[in-house]
């Protein structure tokens, strides 16, 4: 799978995903572009975006696009690290479209 860090998305995380094709925004120049032009841009080259920006549902009009996203609740790369057992199983399972949130429990 194709999958797309937004800026605040710990870089390390990217270590835990074997098998999945990893890029930044940042290693595309795309830092600068805003949400939406971000999410556009990203549904034309990705299947996930993995993002820690916890408003963008509420920001942005997601339910016209064909991209996967995960909505990790924190920025923090130490609490990130206990999410990981649950982050693959997310990705495999989610849908086009579908939005899912990955908190702590």
């Amino acid at each position: 799978m194709r999958i797309l860090f937004d800026q605040g998305t710990p870089v390390p995380l990217r270590d835990h995903l074997l098998g999945h094709a990893v890029t930044t925004a940042f290693e595309l120049g795309w830092s600068n572009l805003e949400n939406g032009a971000l999410l556009s841009a990203a549904e034309n080259s990705f299947d996930l975006f993995i993002t820690t920006d916890q408003n963008l549902r509420y920001q942005q009009s997601l339910g016209n696009l064909n991209l996967k996203i995960v909505v990790l609740m924190t920025t923090s790369w130490p609490r990130i690290q206990l999410l990981i057992p649950r982050i693959p199983g997310a990705i495999d399972n989610i849908q086009p479209g579908e939005v899912i949130e990955i908190t702590q429990q």
